[in-house]
């Protein structure tokens, strides 16, 4: 239940790092403050209250997510700043050992706790509570849970599920976030009808740990197909929608014909192989082989036409060879995906992978990283050129700075924050409407037409 409203003006500012899942979490915080009275400022002007939504999933994150809180930390001594709240992965991670070490913080919550943030700070200010981390998250929002949405009117994301079972060797995402664990098709419907109310929600990105295992704790099978029906079959003014986060091992038949079939489904998937050699998908613990990976992909370009396909691979592994990372090249440049993100691993505390012998020096790894890239340059410019004096449909995001008439938008292919842009050129367009655009230029990740 929600606390009596606060008469006095208390402020608090929200400091999100991480991905959409981690931001998805900070809109909500932000709208249970919002509900118990606070008003939610920008911390430039300063705050009553600052929150650091942390991430901890790899080293450099973590990193990110220290320097985020040294800063408030600094606020804080300025006197900008009067109370200072670390939240999410990083007290997950570390538990009490980081509310020790971090005295400047008044209080610290894990990834299931912050919905009792309100009542925290109000223990807090009694001298209650500094440290709040269940030792299992087991937190799931829904469509009752208050949210300020961070991203702009037209596009926003929604997480269908929370956790992760999987357990690939190299992965936190369990100790942080606990089992996975689904929404109801139910709540996720009743929470786009909200959403999409006011009429100006456009894209709709469905998010979680693993998106192709929605529905399989609490119906006793996978039921993103089904969700995806309901959801394409309610009325209100969403045209796209697009599924991130999938895995290559979960997928179904039914899943494959709802994507082809619904006109409203982006023909985009985020499909993460992480790599294609045998022996390092088993020693990641992907549950999928060479041949799977393969198979897969032919169904999906066979069965769905003009599927824009996005992948994530991590080069350097615990015991990668040349001959593994060869395959992989080699791999990438017969597949052409059309959208693809690299990462070096990195060896995490607590997993079975950080204990692998053969760790690849980090020289090694980052030059590895490069050739990767600069495969992948060359690919998505190639690619790319098959748009040229073709007309797109082009959801616009932002207005170009000081420049009259211009515009950056996407295409149903390319999902916000992680892909390519498209520059437009046109009179009376509107941020948040989609137009017919007519490609005049292709560079290696953008695309540069004329609004129609």
């Amino acid at each position: 239940m929600p606390q009596k409203k606060r008469t006095s003006k208390t402020t608090a500012g929200i400091i999100s790092l991480g991905c959409p899942r981690n931001q998805l979490d900070s809109e909500v915080i932000a709208g249970l403050l919002k509900e118990n009275g606070f008003t939610i400022v920008d911390l430039s002007a300063g705050a009553d209250v600052c929150v650091v939504n942390t991430c901890a999933f790899i080293r450099s994150a973590r990193e990110e997510s220290v320097e985020a809180i040294l800063e408030a930390v600094e606020l804080k001594k300025k006197g900008k700043v009067g109370c200072l709240v670390v939240c999410g992965c990083l007290p997950q991670l570390y538990k009490e050992k980081l509310a020790l070490e971090l005295e400047e913080a008044d209080l610290v919550i894990g990834t299931s706790d912050f919905p009792k943030l309100p009542q925290l700070l109000d223990s807090m200010h009694k001298g209650g509570v500094r440290s709040v981390v269940s030792s299992k998250p087991d937190y799931l929002y829904n469509e009752k849970s208050p949210r300020i949405i961070f991203t702009p009117d037209h596009y926003t994301y929604l997480k269908i599920s929370e956790g992760c079972s999987n357990f690939c060797s190299y992965c936190i995402i369990s100790r942080l976030r606990g089992a996975f664990r689904s929404r109801s098709i139910k709540s996720v419907a009743e929470e786009i009808r909200r959403l999409s109310g006011p009429g100006k929600l456009k894209e709709l990105n469905l998010i979680g740990q693993d998106t192709t295992l929605f529905g399989v704790d609490r119906y006793g099978k996978p039921m993103l197909g089904g969700l995806l029906r309901k959801i394409c079959g309610l009325d209100n003014s969403v045209e796209w929608i697009r599924i991130l986060y999938t895995h290559p091992a979960h997928y179904t038949k039914e899943l494959i014909s709802v994507i082809r079939n619904e006109d409203k489904i982006c023909k985009y998937l985020d499909l993460p192989i992480q790599h294609i050699s045998d022996h390092i998908l088993k020693k990641m613990n992907r549950r999928v082989t060479k041949s799977d990976i393969l198979n897969l992909i032919e169904r999906l370009r066979k069965n769905i036409p003009g599927i824009v396909l996005r992948t994530s691979i991590i080069t350097g592994f615990p015991g990668e060879s040349d001959k593994d990372f060869d395959e992989l090249v080699k791999f990438l440049r017969d597949t052409r995906f059309e959208r693809l993100g690299a990462f070096v691993y990195s060896q995490e505390e607590g997993t079975k992978a950080a204990k692998f012998n053969n760790q690849i020096p980090e020289k090694v790894k980052r030059h590895r990283l490069d050739v990767l890239m600069e495969e992948q340059k060359r690919i998505s410019l190639d690619i790319n050129k098959r748009y040229l004096n073709k007309t797109l449909d082009v959801l616009i995001d932002e207005k170009c700075a000081d420049e009259k008439d211009k515009f950056m938008g996407r295409t149903r292919g390319d999902a916000p924050e992680v892909d390519g842009m498209v520059y437009v050129t046109g009179k009376g367009v509107k941020v948040g409407q989609i137009y017919k655009v007519k490609i005049k230029d292709t560079l290696e990740y953008d695309l540069v037409g004329d609004k129609i």
